[in-house]
């Protein structure tokens, strides 16, 4: 089995166009974007089972004085979720992916974390 990490993982704000460079794009918030249609957004899937907890979500509240803290917090339930992470490796398997998220930082939000985590070789360690 080819390893997931071989395919990209791009990162995009919900509210941005859809591009054909995107691959699978899976929303990974745990709530729908304000305003957004499901047709504008063009996923082809809502994966809440990545997103962090709505505990978490709430403390961490997009600072980025907690950022650290929160990766290793969201990391932490991540790795107690490996049904989650196959149902991320199973998109990985079949090609690049677009995590979608709706926060406005684009560097401190769940789906860096996320990515991170597959990345630095966390993430499927156990599924």
């Amino acid at each position: 089995m080819a390893s997931p990490a071989r395919h990209p993982i791009h990162l995009k704000r919900a509210y941005e166009e859809p591009a054909p460079g995107d691959g699978q794009r899976l929303l990974v918030d745990g709530l729908w974007p304000r305003g957004l249609r499901k047709e504008t957004l063009q996923a082809e899937a809502l994966l809440r089972v990545l997103a962090p907890s709505t505990d978490l979500r709430r403390w961490f509240g997009h600072d980025p004085a907690r950022w650290d803290d929160f990766r290793a917090r969201y990391y932490d339930e991540l790795a107690a979720n490996p049904d989650a992470l196959a149902r991320l490796r199973g998109y990985l398997e079949r090609g690049p992916v677009t995590l979608l998220y709706a926060a406005r930082d684009d560097e401190h939000n769940n789906a860096v974390a996320l990515r991170d985590f597959v990345l630095h070789g966390r993430g499927f360690a156990r599924c």
